[in-house]
């Protein structure tokens, strides 16, 4: 199992090896690199030392001024920003999901583009987002997405949408999401030093239902990788692009 690829299109390569399937929950675009601002979508278009600045205003909170920088760079690229950033997004995916294992299950992270993958998903790669789906003898739930932030990222959806979906799986044994439920020791992370969004409706589904997991990305650098509702763990399955390798999940 693995979150937050961010385009680590070498390491997904060995991800599925030795396992029945690979469950991925999301974020497999890289956008902004933090650690080395020449690489991703915004390396590639505005080079390392515009990038450079752009995340050090955003990491301090400068939001505006960020949005500002980048306009401005936009405006002098000669093409709009969403297809300069759509053909991008389209370089990255067909990478991806040419070396992602088979068999797998897939869903949506918040820096995703959901309409771009019926364009690459192969046979063997399943694609689930408020569904359920047997997978031996237990029932995972599947909900993709983040709620809206103060980042913007591709795919933020309303907590009344996020609530729908997690509505319409019923009882599961297994609660796959990428943002993890809302329980402050999940969701600080402890580099960025800031608590990332998470679900209120998620918490609710598994007071209601005590799955027996609720696994989850979405937090880089959590305070606590793992908690526990109730008879539910909670487990934050690590950041795939820094870490290289799956959270492996025995049944």
């Amino acid at each position: 199992m693995i979150s937050d690829v961010h385009a680590r299109v070498e390491a997904l390569v060995e991800a599925g090896k030795d396992c029945d399937a690979l469950i991925c929950l999301g974020d497999l675009l890289l956008y902004t690199d933090y650690v080395d601002p020449g690489n991703g979508i915004m390396g590639t278009l505005f080079g390392a030392e515009l990038t450079a600045e752009f995340t050090r205003l955003r990491t301090a909170g400068h939001f505006d001024e960020a949005r500002a920088l980048a306009n401005k760079k936009w405006d002098s690229l000669g093409a709009t920003k969403e297809e300069l950033i759509n053909q991008e997004v389209a370089k990255q995916y067909e990478e991806i999901f040419s070396v992602m294992p088979i068999p797998s299950y897939l869903t949506y992270g918040n820096v995703d583009k959901p309409e771009f993958w019926k364009d690459y998903v192969k046979p063997g790669m399943t694609v689930l987002d408020g569904e359920v789906i047997k997978i031996g003898d237990l029932k995972f739930g599947f909900v993709g997405g983040g709620l809206q932030s103060v980042y913007r990222t591709p795919y933020e959806i309303s907590d009344e949408e996020f609530q729908s979906k997690v509505d319409a799986l019923g009882p599961v044994d297994v609660l796959c999401s990428h943002i993890p439920p809302l329980i402050p020791e999940i969701t600080y992370d402890v580099v960025a030093r800031r608590f990332e969004r998470g679900s209120q409706a998620l918490l609710d589904y598994i007071n209601k239902y005590q799955p027996r997991y609720s696994l989850f990305g979405h937090v880089h650098q959590p305070l606590a990788s793992r908690t526990r509702v109730g008879v539910t763990e909670c487990i934050n399955v690590g950041h795939f692009r820094s870490r290289k390798r799956p959270f492996v999940l025995d049944l």
